[in-house]
């Protein structure tokens, strides 16, 4: 079973995907600057491959919908 655990602040969501079998981190990040020009999302792979990708995110649900986007199509 994998776990999302968000933690949502007033201008930012952070995020960790746990596989709760092994105990092991599959994937972490943060989107900043909610509502803001400039908002962008820093991923951090299991294999410890950082990749930040930019764009507009104007409210968390939208930051919560990008994360699952990345979380779904780059490799965690």
């Amino acid at each position: 079973m994998k776990i999302l655990v968000l933690n949502c602040g007033s201008s930012s969501v952070k995020y960790i995907l746990i596989d709760m079998d092994t105990k092991e981190q599959l994937g972490s990040g943060v989107v900043e600057k909610i509502g803001m020009k400039g908002s962008f999302l820093k991923h951090k792979r299991q294999d410890g491959v950082k990749v930040t990708l930019k764009g507009e995110v104007l409210e968390h649900q939208i930051a919560i919908e990008y994360i699952l986007g990345v979380l779904r199509k780059v490799q965690c």
